[in-house]
């Protein structure tokens, strides 16, 4: 009976623990928020991604909405506001992730949805005084576009929102001329001419390299336009704007910019 007895309380001590409040501390496991035991500040994320690229500079680091991977926002280093990247590095710091995040379930892309949000910018306080316009008057979604007359794919990118205005009413876009006079020498002054005209059909006539004339008005526009692109952080053409701030760099089908305004 007395050994019945001590099976009896270790067996009750047994389920006392089983049963208790799980305790990481006390236990020396993980609970579900994985940052309370796995650690990586930003020092310590740029000295390992320095290894990879000297010219990253990171912004902030977060458990990634996958499980055992940090999620870290980089931009370049001499860029304060520069565009904004994720890399993933996994919990043991020794492997990084450079690719997409992908839900299978919704198929929702989330490394692109997260990289939208980190390079939003304000769109009310972008000047559309002198930018071209594209659309209705009466247009909903009004989108500002930055392009280069010399810009193969500015042209390209040109005639996708025409594509998109024909299509939809209720799509405009407000196009403003940013040089990038490194790499295309003449783009200023062709940008200039066609702000003297502020015209369309002139855009159109630098895309398809007919002769333009020389610049006749005494207009800053151009230079205003280049300070904006600036502040924004652009290096490179072409470059759109949301109406609810979402920036993307570089060309896409209209098909695409449709369905991101629906979106």
């Amino acid at each position: 009976m007395r050994k019945l007895t001590a099976v009896s309380l270790v067996i009750a001590a047994a389920m006392a623990v089983l049963l208790a409040p799980h305790n990481a501390a006390a236990m020396n496991g993980c609970d579900t928020n994985c940052a309370s035991c796995h650690k990586l500040d930003k020092q310590e994320a740029a000295t390992i991604l320095s290894e990879l690229n000297s010219n990253l500079a990171v912004e902030s680091v977060d458990v990634s909405a996958s499980k055992g991977l940090w999620e870290i926002v980089v931009r370049p280093k001499n860029e304060p506001k520069g565009e904004r990247g994720i890399l993933y590095m996994d919990f043991s710091k020794g492997n990084v992730l450079i690719g997409k995040l992908v839900k299978l379930k919704t198929k929702e892309d989330l490394t692109t949805k997260r990289n939208m949000e980190l390079n939003k910018v304000d769109y009310s306080s972008i000047s559309t005084k002198d930018a071209l316009y594209l659309g209705e008057k009466t247009a909903k979604y009004k989108l500002i576009v930055f392009t280069d007359p010399d810009c193969p794919f500015c042209k390209k990118f040109h005639e996708e929102i025409k594509k998109v205005v024909s299509q939809r009413k209720d799509i405009a876009f407000n196009i403003i001329l940013f040089p990038i006079a490194k790499l295309h020498p003449d783009a200023t002054k062709k940008s200039k001419s066609i702000m003297c005209t502020k015209s369309l059909q002139s855009l159109d006539d630098a895309f398809d390299k007919k002769p333009l004339p020389e610049p006749s008005c005494p207009s800053k526009a151009v230079e205003d336009n280049i300070k904006i692109a600036e502040g924004l952080g652009l290096t490179g053409t072409p470059a759109v704007v949301f109406p609810d701030g979402v920036l993307i760099r570089g060309a896409m089908p209209a098909e695409e910019l449709i369905r991101l305004i629906d979106k």
